[in-house]
């Protein structure tokens, strides 16, 4: 599918990669391939910047969500964690990224434009939570995923996701995998509703365009009502909701003697 494009913004980024071509936009994580599989403050800046610049471009109607590297996502960068810990031993630094986290989860869950996650290798942790809070996710069948927080001494807090996880794949089994940090093949996390769909490697670009064409081909009132109208009866379960105080959850536990 190829469209005449303009540039998506003046702004620069670093740690991610964006592609526009005409309606539909590419964001890559680890643009660089070499530059790491982990979701560092840098990306989660940067990543906040896209989707807030997406609010000026109604034109762009599908963001895809991809990687460049090895693996989709391995993870939040625990290393910025422990420098932020010891730059503020209050928490506060902490908790601003783990603020960051949950305002870019919620802005993808709000954005006008219909995601896409395109996952491939190992999808861990708050990788597993970014690609939940996608629209639609589709992977290569030999992807492997994880959530090993509890099994690192963590709360599973990061982007309130526990909530989103918990009303796309349901309680009983978010809970079991989330104690355990059991692994589960692509095959499982389909089973779940965690992924749409699976395709080899060769064929999960066909995959995602064949969800895009229509997309693109529909009426952009009647596409985002309907996402929001989705969104809301998700959360209708959840009224009080918790994720809101994840930040501090994981302040408190890193910052606690257990955490030291």
């Amino acid at each position: 599918m190829t469209h005449t494009t303009e540039p998506f913004t003046a702004r620069e980024h670093k740690a991610v990669a964006v592609e526009p071509d005409g309606p539909v936009l590419r964001v890559f994580l680890n643009p660089g391939r070499h530059d790491g599989d982990s979701l560092s403050v840098a990306v989660l800046d940067d990543l906040l910047a896209v989707l807030d610049d997406l609010h000026q471009r109604p034109d762009i109607r599908v963001l895809i969500l991809s990687s460049h590297g090895e693996n989709f996502c391995r993870g939040a960068d625990r290393s910025e964690y422990q420098a932020a810990l010891s730059a503020d031993p209050t928490g506060a630094a902490l908790r601003r990224i783990a603020d960051k986290a949950h305002r870019l989860c919620q802005a993808l869950e709000t954005s006008h434009a219909i995601t896409i996650a395109r996952l491939h290798g190992e999808v861990i942790g708050a990788g597993l939570a970014l690609a939940s809070y996608c629209d639609l996710r589709a992977a290569v069948d030999t992807s492997r995923f994880r959530m090993p927080e509890v099994g690192l001494g963590l709360p599973p807090a990061w982007g309130g996701a526990m909530g989103r996880l918990i009303a796309e794949a349901g309680a009983a089994r978010i809970r079991e995998l989330m104690l355990t940090c059991e692994p589960f093949d692509a095959y499982t996390a389909q089973r779940l509703n965690l992924l749409h769909k699976i395709a080899p490697a060769d064929r999960l670009d066909r995959v995602v365009d064949a969800w895009v064409k229509p997309l693109v081909r529909r009426q952009p009132e009647a596409l985002v009502l309907t996402k929001r109208m989705l969104a809301g009866y998700a959360r209708a379960d959840r009224t009080a909701d918790p994720s809101l105080l994840d930040s501090h959850l994981l302040a408190a536990q890193l910052t606690g003697p257990q955490g030291r």
